[in-house]
């Protein structure tokens, strides 16, 4: 694996059926926004959601029309090794170059557990690929430690890589300690990026990106200019591009028969949601994830005209590639039908 910026692919349908074309448009146009590697069926792409003969068919899109031109990263990861597993050799025969195992959910391992009973399997079994360990325990349930992940990478040659996304500095500080300096961190959440590749106690090379999906360009940028040392540079295009880091979970106030609570809708809801308004392939999410809250909307469209306000270049690689006018799309109530719930 190389320093860079990956995108988090989402998933997109038309009806309830994948969207075979929609998804071969999407890799095309990351590819020609200059993307390091694109992230096939990670949980951005609903994983959780899709049956492992959908899952290896999107695999097998995405994998052929990277070949020699990105890099693929696979999805493989499960709560059950032996699923892992199939769907690793799947993504090996299909041209994957890593796989991203997040840690198993639910049934929630300890970290020994996973390191032994997990990592090192499909690491033994497929010494040609990358094993990218993904750390998420506000998801999962359970977390992949530093001085496991230490020992992984001591144990086997293609676990050097591994995407971090438990939100605590300190964390990946330890992880780069033991790790030493030739283990790749890659950021697993947008607004932390910049200050991962900054600190030298965590030196990330890159970030596997969800707002990619929308603005590629400036966020491989942005990446760029880190690696570069244009610290300033970066900083810069990370303040233009916050609006878009934010919408990752959106979090809003209802108002119900029964008093107020809080709603917040995960990835990739609201990215799902915003490259529906701005005419990307993209479709609505499947249950049990459903349609933001008429707030939540709001906050999306809210984003979106941000940056076409103020960083209008950002949305630029959009309205060249697929066609579209965002300005339009964007206050046009046309295109919001069906994206929200009606009241609460």
């Amino acid at each position: 694996m190389q320093p860079g910026c990956y995108t988090a692919l989402i998933t997109p349908y038309r009806g309830d059926a994948v969207d075979e074309e929609g998804l071969r448009r999407l890799v095309e146009f990351q590819i020609a926004c200059g993307i390091t590697g694109i992230l096939a069926v990670g949980t951005t792409g609903e994983s959780p959601v899709l049956t492992w003969e959908e899952h290896n068919r999107v695999t097998e899109i995405i994998a052929r029309a990277c070949a020699n031109r990105c890099v693929c990263i696979a999805g493989t990861g499960s709560n059950s090794t032996r699923e892992t597993i199939a769907g690793t050799r799947h993504a090996a025969q299909a041209g994957a170059r890593a796989v991203l195992l997040v840690d198993p959910y639910y049934n929630g391992p300890s970290s020994l557990e996973i390191r032994r009973e997990y990592l090192y399997p499909v690491a033994r079994e497929f010494p040609e690929i990358d094993i990218i360990p993904y750390v998420i325990p506000g998801r999962t349930g359970t977390q992949l430690l530093p001085e496991d992940l230490a020992l992984a990478h001591q144990a086997f040659p293609n676990i050097r890589t591994v995407k971090e996304a438990t939100g605590d500095l300190n964390n990946m500080r330890r992880t780069r300690e033991l790790c030493g300096s030739d283990f790749l961190i890659l950021s697993g959440d947008d607004p932390l990026t910049v200050a991962m590749m900054e600190d030298p106690r965590i030196g990330a090379g890159g970030v596997i990106s969800v707002a990619s999906n929308v603005a590629p360009k400036a966020v491989g940028e942005m990446v760029g200019h880190l690696l570069a040392g244009r610290n300033a540079e970066a900083r810069a295009l990370a303040v233009k591009l916050e609006p878009l880091f934010q919408l990752v979970t959106v979090k809003t106030t209802e108002r119900t028969p029964f008093g107020e609570v809080v709603c917040r809708a995960r990835n990739p809801l609201a990215v799902k949601t915003l490259m529906a308004l701005l005419g990307m392939p993209a479709g609505g999410c499947r249950p049990p994830l459903g349609k933001m809250t008429a707030q939540g909307l709001e906050r999306v469209l809210s984003a979106a005209r941000h940056v076409l306000a103020n960083a209008p270049e950002i949305l630029a690689p959009i309205a060249d590639f697929f066609g579209v006018d965002p300005a339009e799309r964007l206050e046009n109530p046309a295109y919001r039908q069906g994206l929200c719930y009606e009241g609460y």
